[in-house]
């Protein structure tokens, strides 16, 4: 294919369409990108500090702009697109105040006269990234990448290329060299040649099982580091001595931002027996003032999908759900790419919304009797993302938290990513970890120094 056309999936009309890269434009990019990377090695911590802070400010500065591409290409709503924009300038200014820090040489006391680990940069990482935050899934990888010494080349999902090409716009206006960071216009067919070119040292991946699974066969069978984020099937775990009013505000968060197309989102909501009834009432009432509509508006919170494929995926989880004897409560209709915020209730561990993730503005409800079985609830997925407890006793929360096969546990909040904090998952959401100084480390060559 060697066309792309983005398509608005709120109008349906065509946005813009994009000439794809032909195989020898793509080597003389990651020719480029090579070159770049011996001389930016060579820059401080100082002066890539000044360009990522320039990075942020253009962020802030133009997230109206940016916003609008993104809500016209992926449906998110722009109050929601404008707040992806301000989470990327905040990732860029952690990176550019603690990433010397995070990669400080680490002294070890041995028989050595010295002996210490430093923390190099690898060169050319490949980003295969997708479309639900098209810009903060890019920035979570770019900015401790570049931070590290280390040089970008994108990927982007097929249907986001204006967004990927403002993140190219962003690093040119904040004075990046040339090359440092570089969009490539390629389909998913493209991938595995560019893993199998000997410039590029690494490759993470955001998205699907199948996509991290065939990405990370490519790069072990060329024997490189991969990292992998990707699905995942949150529980959302509803304790009966929790505070009912804001763990519903939470919870509704949790499943319906960015019209729940997010990993990390909680789509299994399991309330305690004793409770369930008065929960899911309240909470209905709830996801019922969730304005739908053009997200442009800015009062609007559910969105389209991105895709009416997308769409239709999710109504055939539900259809099936019901069939094995499920109950929709609010919603389960769909037009075009639009899909109601959803609540389906009497949810069993056999059921296709139980077992599947789900990916938009649909939530099941299971209820448990006791905290063995909600534990045993939540564990029994082939995902391990995160989790969320909800209890007005956060110690005895607090204490079993090591029984979750999870990335990541949230007392009393939803589960999101931070970047003072790693994020990634166990199970089939993938390896590997992003942000804080775990994710910074995941490419680099920890390199030990030892003088006699």
């Amino acid at each position: 294919m060697s066309q792309t056309t983005s398509l608005n999936p709120y109008t349906g009309e065509a946005i813009q369409s994009f000439k794809n890269h032909t195989k020898k434009e793509i080597e003389d990019i990651l020719q480029k990108a090579d070159k770049r990377f011996y001389s930016w090695r060579e820059t401080s911590f100082a002066e890539r500090k000044n360009l990522m802070m320039a990075a942020a400010r253009e962020l802030e500065n133009n997230k109206r702009e940016y916003a609008e591409t993104m809500t016209q290409e992926m449906g998110k709503p722009i109050r929601q697109a404008i707040a992806e924009i301000e989470k990327c300038a905040w990732v860029c200014e952690y990176y550019a105040e603690n990433a010397e820090d995070h990669l400080s040489d680490e002294t070890i006391r041995t028989d050595a006269s010295k002996s210490y680990v430093s923390y190099e940069p690898l060169g050319v990482v490949l980003a295969v990234m997708p479309w639900n935050y098209p810009f903060w899934q890019v920035f979570r990888f770019a900015a401790p990448a570049l931070m590290a010494g280390n040089i970008a080349v994108l990927k982007h999902a097929s249907n986001v290329f204006g967004s990927a090409l403002n993140i190219e716009k962003v690093f040119e206006r904040a004075g990046f060299p040339k090359h440092c960071f570089t969009t490539l216009r390629i389909g998913s067919d493209g991938v595995e040649e560019v893993i199998q070119n000997d410039i590029v040292k690494a490759v993470t991946l955001t998205g699907s099982g199948p996509a991290g699974g065939a990405v990370a066969a490519t790069a072990g069978a060329a024997i490189k580091k991969s990292v992998l984020e990707l699905g995942g099937n949150n529980a959302l775990i509803v304790f009966e001595d929790c505070d009912m009013e804001e763990t519903i505000v939470t919870c509704v968060q949790a499943r319906f931002q960015n019209t729940g197309q997010s990993c990390i989102a909680g789509k299994r909501l399991l309330v305690q027996e004793s409770i369930a009834e008065e929960f899911v009432e309240k909470l209905i009432v709830k996801v019922r003032e969730l304005k739908s509509g053009d997200p442009m508006d800015e009062e609007t919170f559910i969105g389209t999908l991105a895709r009416e494929d997308l769409a239709k995926d999710l109504e055939e989880q539900v259809q099936k759900s019901v069939k094995q004897g499920a109950k929709i409560l609010i919603g389960g209709k769909r037009q075009n790419a639009y899909f109601e915020p959803t609540v389906v209730t009497n949810v069993t561990s056999d059921m296709t919304m139980f077992k599947e993730e789900t990916f938009g503005p649909a939530l099941s409800v299971t209820t448990f009797k006791d905290e063995e079985e909600a534990i045993s609830l939540s564990n029994n997925s082939k995902f391990g993302l995160g989790v969320s407890l909800f209890t007005s006793n956060t110690k005895k929360a607090e204490k079993i938290a090591y029984r979750f096969d999870e990335g990541a546990v949230f007392i009393n909040e939803l589960v999101k990513s931070d970047p003072r904090l790693p994020f990634g998952g166990v199970k089939e959401s993938g390896y590997g970890r992003e942000l804080s100084k775990h994710g910074i480390r995941e490419f680099v060559n920890r390199k030990t120094i030892f003088i006699a």
